[in-house]
């Protein structure tokens, strides 16, 4: 069923910059629920598009911290669809770094990454109301 649902495939992506009042550990670094918490976000965006609902976050299947994440990054965060059922949606999901602070240059001195790294990945599960 699911591979032949115009949804699977959908792409939803969020861009934010972490601002350094997030920072939560030594060297500015960010803990890694930020990214879970991006995540509720872009996959309320995913639930909004295929369903016209909010829907609700219903698990995590797998979460792989990959790299740091700091205060003064942007992040790319990615949700794209990979299976339809009834009610539910499992989701693929990853934050990737794509500018970081350089406090080594200044204060405020930032930088384009010229590759994106991959911070945080995962797979989840939303549900959405029944069809009416």
């Amino acid at each position: 069923m699911s591979e032949q649902d115009p949804r699977v495939g959908l792409t939803v992506t969020h861009r934010r910059y972490v601002p350094y009042s997030h920072a939560h550990y030594a060297g500015n670094l960010v803990d890694g629920a930020y990214a879970l918490g991006l995540f509720g976000d872009v996959a309320t965006e995913v639930c909004i598009r295929t369903d016209g609902d909010e829907g609700l976050f219903a698990s995590y299947s797998d979460v792989q911290f990959r790299a740091p994440m700091k205060a003064g990054d942007v992040l790319e965060v990615v949700a794209t669809v990979i299976r339809v059922g009834t009610r539910s949606r499992t989701i693929d999901f990853a934050a990737r770094v794509v500018c970081r602070g350089r406090p080594d240059r200044g204060e405020s001195a930032a930088e384009v990454l010229a590759e994106p790294v991959v911070a945080v990945t995962a797979t989840g599960t939303v549900v959405v109301p029944p069809a009416a």
